[in-house]
């Protein structure tokens, strides 16, 4: 059995918007989508109920499910605030935790945040025409460090690898991305500290 958003033919997508032709629509993220993701939760709270505007958006190209392919998609992070962290996606880790991924940066200007279980902590910018690998047992975020243009990124990993959200969405990562001065600082997550 085909995963439901297999499909067995070419996908065009374009690469300065990050925007798909394809069947399946965009799995979205928007700021109700993201209780408890931010630091300044009375922040998030108040843009959800200015507009519930979207945050992020992924295209999921090509899901199969034998470990011998490969599932591919665009990811679109719009700019913005939520107090002073910059808009960013939830984050995963892979269901299996070997699985390694790469990101290439079509478009904006980012961050791709990545921790292991074990605390270790790696955090890459993402400019245009670059990759970022991440290697497999990191849990990793895009994080948008633009205040005017959209972060866009395609990926691909390990067909069958599955996410897992549920370890993120307990404690986040251990470091968040704030603005300060204006400019891009990361410091120690408060909900990580004992």
């Amino acid at each position: 059995m085909k995963h439901p958003f297999y499909i067995e033919k070419p996908i065009f997508f374009d690469p300065a918007t990050g925007l798909a032709e394809c069947e399946a629509p965009p799995l979205e993220r928007r700021y109700s989508n993201m209780k408890n993701m931010y630091l300044d939760e009375t922040a998030r709270l108040r843009l959800e109920q200015t507009g519930n505007d979207v945050i992020y958006r992924f295209y999921e190209l090509g899901v199969p499910e034998k470990e011998s392919d490969l599932a591919y998609g665009t990811s679109i992070v719009y700019p913005g605030k939520v107090g002073n962290e910059y808009h960013m996606t939830n984050g995963h880790f892979h269901t299996i935790l070997d699985t390694a991924e790469i990101y290439y940066c079509l478009a904006g200007y980012g961050m791709m945040m990545m921790e292991n279980p074990e605390g270790d902590i790696q955090y890459k910018e993402m400019h245009p025409g670059e990759a970022v690998y991440v290697p497999g047992r990191y849990a990793h975020r895009s994080i948008n460090l633009s205040n005017t243009e959209t972060l866009i990124t395609f990926y691909v990993f390990r067909g069958d690898a599955g996410h897992d959200y549920g370890s993120i969405k307990e404690k986040g990562f251990r470091k968040i991305v704030v603005e300060k001065e204006g400019r891009w600082t990361v410091e120690d997550n408060p909900r990580w500290q004992s």
